[in-house]
């Protein structure tokens, strides 16, 4: 199979996740709780962003669009990948020629899809409940049309490979959530970055976090919000090059990490485990 079949066999594998996806009220119910929490937050702070007068509650909701993405590819990816792994699926996936890589753009696309959702639940709840502005004319959507799939293409290999790593399923998300939050608290997703030392600004530009919530904040902030950034500027093309340096790095390094992981991987194995697994 060639990288373009694989790929192609990967949208389609996509289409069919999302398809599942949507026609499952459960799994839709389950993207409710950060959209719900940074409305919240957004509604009951009244202060403003330092050295600027407009209101904190924007800030918040340009954080809850960033986290959306962020904890899509690095909490939920590595659980579906640990539970998927488990069950064999990515087992029958090694027998494929780059089935790995198939495998991998199909959670993309679903990625995609689910964050999408969660997005959408951000900015229409900021608007309605906490008076958040949308963004403002067509560039702004547009920013925020390349800096969300980009911002996703560059996390979501990690989240795989995280997901490859990790000992099992049960135990994906407490390993996964307490880096991930700390990752998040130095990106400014939750407050300025500039309040932070100048030594974790620094290896928070390292990361793609932070520049997928500052590419949301220039999409839904006026410029008068620059005092709280840093640099004082959106800084777009440092965006655009980390997240797609990450990305590019990223989907040629991750189906690697998944081959690895399943060349350990046996039937025998993978029976062994469910034998031991608490009834």
């Amino acid at each position: 199979m060639t990288i373009s079949r694989a790929f192609a066999c990967g949208l389609g594998r996509g289409r069919r996740e999302i398809s599942h996806l949507l026609r499952t009220p459960r799994e839709v119910v389950s993207q409710l709780s950060t959209p719900f929490a940074f409305v919240v937050l957004a509604m009951v702070n009244n202060d403003a962003i330092p050295g600027s007068a407009l209101p904190m509650a924007d800030v918040f909701i340009a954080g809850g669009v960033a986290a959306v993405v962020v904890q899509t590819c690095l909490i939920a990816l590595p659980q579906m990948l640990a539970t998927e792994r488990e069950e064999g699926t990515l087992l029958r996936q090694r027998t494929a020629p780059e089935g790995m890589t198939a495998y991998l753009v199909g959670k993309t696309c679903l990625l995609l899809a689910q964050a999408l959702i969660g997005i959408a639940l951000v900015l229409a709840g900021g608007a309605v409940f906490a008076g958040s502005g949308l963004p403002a004319g067509l560039g702004d959507w547009l920013t925020l049309l390349w800096v969300l799939p980009l911002g996703l293409l560059a996390m979501a290999p990690i989240g795989a490979a995280l997901g490859a790593v990790l000992p099992n399923a049960r135990e994906a998300l407490a390993w996964s959530m307490m880096p991930v939050l700390g990752v998040m608290a130095i990106s400014g997703i939750f407050f300025s970055i500039t309040s932070l030392p100048e030594a974790v600004q620094t290896i928070s530009q390292l990361f793609p976090p932070k520049w997928i919530a500052q590419g949301v904040r220039s999409a839904l902030l006026p410029d008068s919000a620059l005092a709280a950034e840093t640099g004082h500027s959106w800084q777009h093309l440092q965006t655009l090059g980390v997240t797609a340096a990450w990305a590019v790095a990223g989907f040629a390094l991750a189906p690697r990490v998944l081959r690895r992981m399943t060349r350990r991987e046996s039937g025998s194995r993978l029976a062994e485990r469910r034998a031991a697994a608490p009834a």
